[in-house]
């Protein structure tokens, strides 16, 4: 098996898969019903994630994507069939909001340990049609199991998080993560991000599955990132260009 992804059981139906030799730590959530699967996203595009889903099932594999970012779809490439968020759709379709040598930039900033094949002159970002569109409170059914979408923008105009009621499992994109959350792109909007992080009150989470870093991260994390949010807009400064603010399990930056 290809080593530079990493696979972990979440459960009898559910992998992660990881990509812990990049310092973006990305991590992509297949999920296997009954008559499909669909993967979460499908990270850098550094090796062929499609070898490695393979290798876990034989069904139809369907593409569901949190956000089209570059270190989500860079194994898009792979797939037949791409779920994408409507206010997405350009992105992906049309023009990716970053130039390519800004994303290649981005990739290779240490700490990496790229597998010897990899070629940074032939990386490319994926550009193609998706051939499903997504609206909040859609509901995607792989026989047995189905998987509603939650439009959360902020750290971009279509990022959904995807929600399992079955299971109350919650995989969070880049809403909810260890890490520093990024609000301070122009194509991102401090007020909504804070929004979207005070919508998950609505749902009941047992587990929350991030878009990046440490996999095992509690569930109390959601509360955690919304007092920061009010925290930041207590003081007024809840608007990009107000810089970084630090708590103690995460950062903001805006």
């Amino acid at each position: 098996m290809d080593n530079w992804f990493t696979v972990d059981r979440i459960d009898s139906q559910t992998f992660v898969i990881s990509e812990y030799r990049h310092w973006e730590e990305t991590h992509c959530y297949l999920l296997c019903g009954q008559k499909k699967a669909i993967l979460i996203d499908t990270g850098l595009g550094v090796s062929n994630i499609r070898k490695i889903v393979d290798g876990l099932t034989k069904l139809p594999v369907v593409v569901a994507t949190t956000h089209v970012h570059w270190d989500h779809i860079g194994g898009h490439q792979y797939f037949d069939s791409i779920a994408i968020h409507e206010m997405e759709k350009e992105w992906l379709s049309v023009k990716f909001p970053i130039p390519l040598q800004a994303v290649k930039d981005a990739l290779t900033r240490p700490p990496s340990d790229f597998p010897a094949e990899f070629d940074i002159d032939a990386y490319k970002i994926f550009q193609g049609i998706p051939q499903i569109i997504l609206h909040d409170g859609d509901c995607l059914d792989l026989g047995g199991r189905k998987i509603q979408v939650i439009h959360t923008p902020g750290h971009s105009p279509g990022h959904c998080c995807f929600y399992e009621l079955e299971r109350n499992y919650l995989y969070s994109g880049d809403l909810i993560y260890k890490g520093c959350l990024y609000a301070f792109y122009p194509t991102t909007d401090p007020q909504l991000f804070y929004h979207s992080v005070k919508r998950l009150r609505e749902y009941k989470i047992a587990r929350v599955l991030p878009g990046h870093h440490q996999l095992n991260i509690p569930v109390s994390l959601i509360d955690a990132v919304e007092a920061g949010f009010e925290k930041i807009a207590r003081i007024g400064r809840l608007e990009q260009g107000n810089g970084l603010f630090a708590f103690e399990e995460f950062q903001i930056q805006i």
